[in-house]
């Protein structure tokens, strides 16, 4: 006689729910007969596969770049009071003299500097020229690009604008106007104003005060630079 027992169903019904514990836990389980394989979860897979946070990959913040590097966007513009200005590096070369105009940052705190700085200048007899705006100079071999830089000075930098003019009499002169005997400069920006002598010893000379074939003074200066940026 052959007899047929019947499946405990307590205990199927606890085998299935330790099967379905053992699933949540572990993922899915190979069926029997069948090598076994762990497929992880979806939590596990995330965890395993994520890519370095923001925190670990990021570069260097900004606030730590400005603590050695001052930002120009939160440094405030050099005013005379600031500044040491004086003429540097002068000489002659085609047919033009002139030399750099030098502003060094004696204060303690950091200011930037950028555009044209105002100059105008004066002859023996009181005679006053402002300068114009040049956009090129063979003395300097400075070229004008927009828009012209921000040059931000620590306290002891300095930064640079070419003060140039024509050397030669131009049309049917045969000589040049009393030159220039002294500089009259604002930073720009800047209502403050400070006088330095125009003497070039490197040219031998006062900065000329020649003019153009058509009369009009050929004195002129460059925007705000950095020494690096010119011959020197």
């Amino acid at each position: 006689m052959r007899f047929q027992v019947e499946p405990n169903r307590a205990a199927v019904g606890a085998l299935a729910a330790a099967c379905g514990l053992m699933l949540t836990a572990c993922g899915s389980v190979s069926a029997p007969g069948t090598a076994a394989s762990v497929t992880p979860t979806a939590s596990a897979t995330a965890s395993a596969t994520a890519t370095p946070t923001a925190s670990a990959t990021a570069t260097p913040t900004a606030s730590a770049t400005a603590a050695s590097s001052p930002s120009s966007a939160t440094t405030q513009a050099c005013v005379t009071s600031q500044l040491n200005v004086s003429l540097s590096n002068t000489g002659a070369l085609a047919g033009q003299a002139g030399g750099y105009l030098r502003f060094t940052n004696h204060s303690r705190t950091p200011c930037r500097m950028s555009g044209w700085p105002v100059v105008t200048g004066l002859t023996a007899a009181g005679t006053a020229t402002p300068l114009k705006h040049a956009h090129s100079t063979m003395f300097g071999a400075w070229q004008y690009t927009a828009p012209p830089p921000v040059v931000t000075l620590r306290p002891g930098d300095s930064a640079y604008a070419v003060v140039v003019a024509d050397n030669q009499p131009a049309g049917s002169s045969t000589h040049c106007p009393a030159p220039y005997v002294r500089l009259r400069v604002s930073p720009p920006g800047d209502a403050g104003t400070v006088t330095v002598s125009a003497w070039l010893p490197g040219a031998g000379s006062y900065l000329p005060s020649c003019t153009s074939a058509d009369g009009s003074p050929t004195a002129a200066t460059s925007t705000i630079t950095t020494l690096a940026s010119l011959p020197h």
